[in-house]
């Protein structure tokens, strides 16, 4: 069987890129090792969310993803409040002042990756490999070729590795990455809380870790505690009554008393640098491309620029009549890199500087914060990144 492109991966970034493509006239095809999870029955929530950039909803939008939302479960974000560890510095991002409607949506990982496959199932000139795996890959000038578990062949001009931070195909192809451990945990969980939230995203950058409060619909916050391994353990342990009221008093009770509502999960927290986006035949993207720390929330809109870029590439470079052409495929490597490069540096180093204990840090960090929140300018520019 051949195709154009074969995307290994089917989580959001590797299912948006075909969704992009579907109207392409390219044979596609997705090879993904777990059955799509259905959407429960109840009214349940799931504590995995995302905070999606306005750019990154307008890719969906383009790709017919985003259509296809529950508009009852997207929240949009008018305001983000960043708070210092010294209780009196703070930053402010206000969509007015950066002259857009919405800084960003939260909304469930369950709910988005049940869109893109929706989409996706409708989609004439994708084929679905779905539950299966792939055994081997060879590559040759031409094409790839890969073997599923049951025998299956196929081939394609360009092979997508889409599949997580543990990058089997990152693996296979022989390309390095470097990564270290943050000693982290993130923890998620989602909360009822007292007072409305007005659509406002909250962030503590704490000396026990770094605590954000995500609006969801109603009088709902989702919770990302980054926290040391061991502490968060303790918030993983606690009883549901005993977490909601840690959590509360950690946040100042700036929504009042709150009371879980979807019991808290964790995953730890890793930066990863791949040496590579690229080889002859192969793209990677997402997770399998690079990992930073989550307290920008800017992880699955990065993800979702590298799939934005390589479709757009895929299109404008489609009269070459060969998606594996290494020179597409090098300025996908060129046009990612300083974005990729840039995000994983800021996040790196936030998390350094606010994860110090030295005095001196101390001070000049929450300096920072203050004066940068009577710079206008360089707020918005700041601003300007995260929404693209």
């Amino acid at each position: 069987m051949k195709f154009d492109i074969v995307v290994i991966g089917g989580g959001l970034v590797g299912a948006s890129l075909l969704s992009a493509l579907k109207n392409s006239g390219l044979r596609l095809a997705l090879i993904e090792a777990r059955s799509p999870v259905p959407l429960p029955e109840d009214e349940s929530w799931d504590a995995r969310v995302y905070a999606i950039s306005p750019g990154s909803v307008a890719f969906l939008q383009a790709a017919g993803v985003w259509q296809r939302m529950d508009a009852a479960r997207v929240t949009p974000v008018h305001e983000m409040r960043v708070h210092g560890d010294d209780n009196a510095a703070r930053i402010d991002f206000s969509a007015y002042e950066s002259g857009v409607p919405e800084l960003a949506y939260i909304i469930e990982n369950r709910q988005l990756q049940h869109a893109v496959w929706a989409e996706l199932a409708q989609a004439e000139n994708v084929q679905l490999f779905c539950p299966a795996q792939y055994v081997s890959l060879d590559w040759h000038e031409s094409h790839v070729e890969l073997t599923l578990s049951d025998g299956t062949v196929l081939q394609t001009a360009l092979l997508v590795g889409a599949d997580g931070v543990n990058s089997r195909v990152r693996e296979q192809a022989g390309i390095g990455a470097s990564r270290h451990s943050y000693g982290q945990t993130g923890v998620v969980a989602n909360f009822e809380v007292e007072r409305p939230h007005h659509h406002i995203a909250y962030q503590w950058f704490r000396r026990d870790g770094i605590l954000a409060l995500l609006p969801l619909p109603g009088k709902r916050v989702s919770m990302v505690w980054s926290a040391h391994t061991a502490f968060a353990n303790e918030l993983l342990d606690l009883p549901a009554e005993m977490l909601s009221d840690r959590v509360a008093r950690a946040a100042g009770h700036e929504l009042g008393e709150m009371q879980l509502v979807t019991p808290p999960a964790g995953f730890p927290l890793n930066f990863v640098e791949v040496k590579s986006l690229i080889k002859p035949r192969l793209a990677l993207m997402g997770d399998a491309a690079h990992g930073i720390h989550p307290l920008a929330g800017q992880g699955v809109n990065l993800g979702l620029r590298d799939a934005r870029e390589l479709a757009t590439l895929v299109q404008r470079f489609g009269e070459m009549g060969d998606c594996g052409e290494f020179t597409l495929l090098r300025c996908y490597e060129r046009n990612r890199r300083e974005d990729i490069l840039a995000m994983g540096w800021v996040t790196d180093r936030l998390q350094k500087l606010f994860g110090s204990e030295d005095a001196a840090i101390l001070r000049i960090r929450n300096l920072g914060l203050g004066i940068t929140n009577q710079l206008p300018l360089l707020k918005n520019r700041l601003m300007r990144h995260a929404l693209s």
